[in-house]
């Protein structure tokens, strides 16, 4: 009676596949091909759905309120006393303001007429209150860069707004003065409380409120 030898067990490997032995009932063996992916097979990745995109927000604005990148209000905001003006720009680059010396090209902003000689203030002029009250309804109106607007201080002489960023929770401070005796003018100061770098957006801000104003009849003391 002859030997019978055991079955053979056939395993190779390939590039991309691997056999290897299955034992059925009765003894026979079947192949079983087991893929494996090179790194040149990695699947595309897709996309974020855009439900995702919004939780993601979400989940970055509860990190905004915790870590309170809002900031905190500094202390020096508002008309200065020793003399009148709006505080001058820290050294960082996310501030613009009227009270700069027109050679800072970083920081320097021309201030507004809202009764300018050329346009309607020689026909049609308007009281400081009702400047005011124009001033307010654009930046109720207007959100440059989805920030915002909420005024917290309004006096006589003074506005001042906070913008808040759409996301992280970023507060800028934007301040207006109408200064007695002065034409007709309107200084301001527009700058971030965190961070070093703006993008721009504090001027791009600033361009976007004038750009209103002037359709009631306002004007830049000088080109932006």
């Amino acid at each position: 009676m002859a030997s019978m030898a055991p079955p053979t067990t056939y395993c190779c490997y390939r590039r991309k596949s691997r056999l290897a032995g299955i034992k059925r009932s009765g003894g026979a063996f079947l192949p079983r091909i087991t893929l494996s992916l090179d790194q040149d097979d990695e699947p595309t990745p897709q996309p974020l759905p855009r439900r995702e995109i919004i939780l993601r927000s979400s989940e970055l604005a509860v990190v905004g309120a915790v870590f309170q990148f809002s900031g905190k209000k500094p202390e020096y905001l508002g008309v200065q006393k020793n003399t009148p003006a709006l505080a001058l720009c820290p050294a960082t680059k996310n501030c613009v303001s009227t009270a700069e010396n027109i050679a800072d090209l970083n920081h320097y902003a021309p201030p507004w007429n809202y009764n300018p000689e050329g346009g309607r203030g020689r026909k049609n002029p308007v009281s400081r209150e009702v400047a005011k009250e124009e001033l307010i309804e654009v930046i109720k109106s207007l959100k440059p860069d989805k920030f915002m607007p909420r005024i917290v201080e309004n006096k006589d002489d003074y506005l001042r707004v906070e913008y808040e960023s759409p996301i992280l929770g970023f507060v800028d401070d934007v301040e207006f003065w109408f200064p007695p005796g002065k034409n007709s003018i309107v200084e301001y100061r527009s700058a971030s409380r965190l961070g070093n770098f703006d993008f721009d957006i504090n001027r791009k801000r600033i361009k976007a409120l004038r750009l209103e104003v002037e359709k009631k009849g306002w004007a830049s003391q000088d080109s932006f």
